[in-house]
């Protein structure tokens, strides 16, 4: 991981800057004060889902965290290397919390690291499970009224942060070094 600041210089960190990333994550943050996390990656079932350009449905109780507070971003563009597809990617975003983008993958944002990590990884799953059902057959949706009062439980910020607590807890018992700040980041004054 490493911090920046809104021109692209590393502030914390030893890894080089991924432009991409950079584009992706910097027009976001710029459009969404309240987004203070972003998480995107190119999973396998995000990938795959992401070819069918279509949102996710309202299949299972999980599926609702994201019903009707996602996106999908049409088209894919090639890589992001410039600001105006930054841009796009914000604006279709816009207030949800999650945006499967065509041909590419999910990006997912949150109040917190914690809640913006569990978002993604919950839509993964919703992503696997849609393909799985999709593959079997037609599935039975979930009444839009009940989706939406699902949404209200399972899809709030602190419903995220909280269920992000338990991979937390694993992590950090299974790697008790991974919080472990080094001597080079721990000088650095972060304007405090």
């Amino acid at each position: 991981l490493l911090l920046v600041d809104h021109n692209g210089t590393v502030v914390v960190g030893t890894s080089p800057l991924n432009a991409a990333a950079f584009v992706i994550h910097s027009k976001i943050h710029g459009a969404r004060e309240d987004a203070i996390a972003a998480c995107h990656s190119h999973s396998v079932y995000g990938k795959a889902f992401s070819t069918l350009a279509k949102p996710v449905l309202p299949v299972t109780q999980d599926a609702c965290m994201f019903y009707e507070d996602h996106a999908v971003l049409p088209g894919f563009n090639g890589v992001v290397a410039d600001e105006v597809e930054g841009d796009r990617i914000a604006e279709v975003l816009g207030s949800c919390k999650a945006i499967v983008m065509q041909n590419h993958g999910l990006l997912t944002v949150g109040k917190t690291v914690d809640e913006a990590a569990f978002w993604f990884i919950a839509l993964d799953k919703a992503c696997h499970v849609q393909l799985l059902a999709e593959a079997a057959g037609t599935p039975t949706l979930i009444a839009h009224e009940v989706a939406a009062d699902s949404h209200q439980t399972v899809g709030s910020s602190l419903s995220g942060w909280f269920n992000f607590q338990p991979y937390y807890q694993m992590i950090t018992r299974e790697q008790p070094d991974i919080l472990k700040v080094d001597d080079e980041d721990a000088q650095l004054n972060l304007g405090e």
